[in-house]
């Protein structure tokens, strides 16, 4: 298999997926070749129409459909009048997931003090516009309990500061150090119930 280039980079690629190593990559490589027709060739297929089909949204930060459009900040069957500030994606699949909250979302893409992350690029300012443009009354910010989203947390109220809009964020039932996608649904119940509406903006 050494000798098969093909082979050799689709195993390199796939060890770069989260929680996955050389080994794990190798396992999987075979198992789609074991299943081509079955597995492999849909696989392919799919992420074909993937990279093609979807992209993030320059505006809110989620994931959208490039034929559709945005279901988030785009949506016009609901109206809503608070969005949840998060750091990923699997940020906000996890929070949907648990059916605990019903507003925008706004994914930021990262955290302040992220290595090679610029403010520029987290969308920041488009949320300062959203909360104006969609008279938002709340944004509840959901970074994580680490010191980098803390970091992030301050600079948001602050950002928004001027604004006639509530700024909270999730408190008891969010454990220090703790990651929003690793969260189980009670947890989340919790933190967003007792969230805190006053945050210290940055000097």
């Amino acid at each position: 298999m050494k000798d098969i280039n093909e082979i050799e980079q689709l195993v390199k690629l796939i060890s770069k997926l989260p929680g996955l190593g050389p080994k794990s990559a190798k396992r999987i490589v075979l198992k789609l070749i074991n299943n081509r027709d079955e597995i492999l060739k849909p696989t392919a297929n799919a992420l074909v129409t993937v990279f093609k089909n979807v992209s993030r949204c320059q505006f809110c930060g989620t994931l959208k459909s490039n034929i559709e459009g945005c279901n988030n900040c785009e949506n016009i069957t609901q109206k809503y009048n608070k969005i949840c500030v998060v750091e990923s994606v699997g940020d906000q699949w996890s929070i949907e997931n648990s059916n605990i909250y019903k507003g925008y979302f706004h994914i930021l893409g990262g955290t302040v003090s992220s290595v090679g992350q610029r403010k520029e690029d987290l969308l920041i300012h488009s949320l300062v516009e959203r909360s104006k443009k969609d008279e938002i009354e709340e944004v509840i910010i959901a970074t994580s309990a680490t010191v980098e989203g803390m970091t992030t947390a301050y600079y948001i109220a602050d950002s928004l500061k001027g604004i006639n809009v509530k700024v909270s964020k999730l408190a008891q039932g969010l454990p220090v150090g703790g990651e929003i996608e690793n969260l189980d649904d009670g947890t989340l119940f919790s933190a967003f119930k007792n969230r805190n509406s006053t945050i210290n903006s940055v000097d």
